[in-house]
């Protein structure tokens, strides 16, 4: 099942490797400051976000040197294990900010939302490739919408908006690459806008009209807040300072330990929501394009590992991890630069939180071994 040797080593992508670790331990140095560990508050977040990355490692090297084809064979096992975590949450979930997210196991948190991302990801592209003949019949893609569904709506009721919209984003991708029918698209299109064009008009409603039904009060708040931007609310307080920290930081930063409007707590969870707004106050406009060069680097390697393969699944699965890097990068971004509505959204490899690396590392696994799979295929002549 793990098999590993000297060769592989030789092959394994280095400068993906290099990435991941450079931005996870930049990740683990903006955590401190953000968790003031420098003031003498409690590092015990910050010391287990070393070992977060140390397991992450871990995980993405299994995972880079696992058997994919073997693990293929329990593709509806882990569907199902993902859907029973996800019930498990609702029934005997842990809160934390009005929202049952967590399961408990001893002292240590779990978010299965965010494992549900790389499951669907491995998932979804057994269950497309198994299809792929007959990707466009209207059947079979009824049947792929309604597996994608069940944990979106699972998630949804958590409550976690944000990660239910990257579980369907990676769908988007993954069937774009598998290279559905465009007229599905545009139908697809076609209806879609004009609902989020309806829900955004009554979300600004002062008495919305069905909106209120489906999302919490604090999700339209939110939505309200972003279009019509109102200093006097708390949420886009929090907008304005996350945007104040990041111009402050200029060109090069006022230095770490240094951010005036992170070392005063002014920023709401800076170690995880707005930690591009410590990156930006204390490392400036430089800190923050080398945190975006790297994540675009990640990705650009994600997008060609995937184009460089042969194999509809291995580039169905690469491409989804490209798509759930991207989503999660824009929206982190936007909500501490004040483009997206105010969201719990964390910040691949940088932001605080072990469900959260461990995602991204086993995400990444995925892709290494997608790529010694290709290099076995051009070298050796086999899979």
């Amino acid at each position: 099942m793990i098999s590993v040797n000297k060769a592989k080593f030789q092959n394994l992508d280095k400068w993906l490797v290099a990435a991941v670790c450079v931005l996870s331990i930049f990740g683990i140095i903006c955590i401190g400051s953000a968790l003031h560990v420098n003031l003498g508050e409690d590092p015990s977040n910050y010391y287990s976000q070393m070992v977060f990355f140390a397991t992450g490692l871990v995980i993405m090297f299994i995972v880079a040197f696992f058997d994919i084809d073997y693990l293929s064979r329990f593709d509806r096992t882990l569907y199902i294990v993902n859907i029973l975590l996800l019930v498990a949450v609702i029934l005997v979930g842990s809160s934390s900010n009005n929202a049952v997210r967590w399961i408990k196991i001893g002292p240590v948190r779990l978010q299965p939302s965010e494992f549900s991302k790389v499951i669907m990801i491995f998932c979804m592209a057994n269950f497309i490739d198994k299809k792929k003949d007959s990707i466009n019949n209207i059947s079979i893609l009824a049947r792929l919408c309604a597996l994608v569904i069940v944990p979106v709506i699972l998630v949804f009721v958590q409550p976690a908006l944000s990660a239910s919209l990257v579980i369907l984003f990676i769908f988007c991708v993954q069937m774009f690459v598998a290279e559905i029918d465009y007229r599905f698209i545009g139908k697809i299109l076609i209806i879609v806008v004009p609902i989020v064009a309806v829900i955004v008009l009554d979300s600004i409603r002062e008495d919305p009209i069905f909106v209120d039904l489906i999302f919490k009060d604090y999700m339209i708040t939110r939505i309200k807040d972003l279009v019509i931007q109102d200093p006097s609310s708390e949420t886009y307080y929090q907008t304005m300072k996350s945007i104040s920290a990041i111009s402050s930081g200029q060109l090069t930063g006022k230095g770490l330990y240094q951010g005036t409007l992170n070392q005063l707590s002014y920023l709401p969870e800076p170690q995880n929501d707005f930690i591009f707004s410590v990156i930006g106050e204390e490392f400036g406009f430089i800190g923050c394009m080398v945190v975006l060069g790297l994540l675009f680097f990640i990705i650009i390697r994600c997008i060609l590992i995937a184009m460089e393969s042969r194999d509809m699944k291995e580039r169905i699965i690469a491409s989804g991890v490209a798509g759930m890097l991207i989503f999660q990068t824009f929206v982190n971004v936007g909500v501490a630069t004040g483009i997206m509505p105010n969201t719990g959204m964390s910040l691949p490899f940088v932001s605080s939180g072990g469900s959260s690396l461990w995602t991204n590392m086993a995400a990444i696994g995925l892709v290494l071994n997608i790529d010694l799979r290709r290099s076995r295929t051009l070298f050796e002549g086999e899979y």
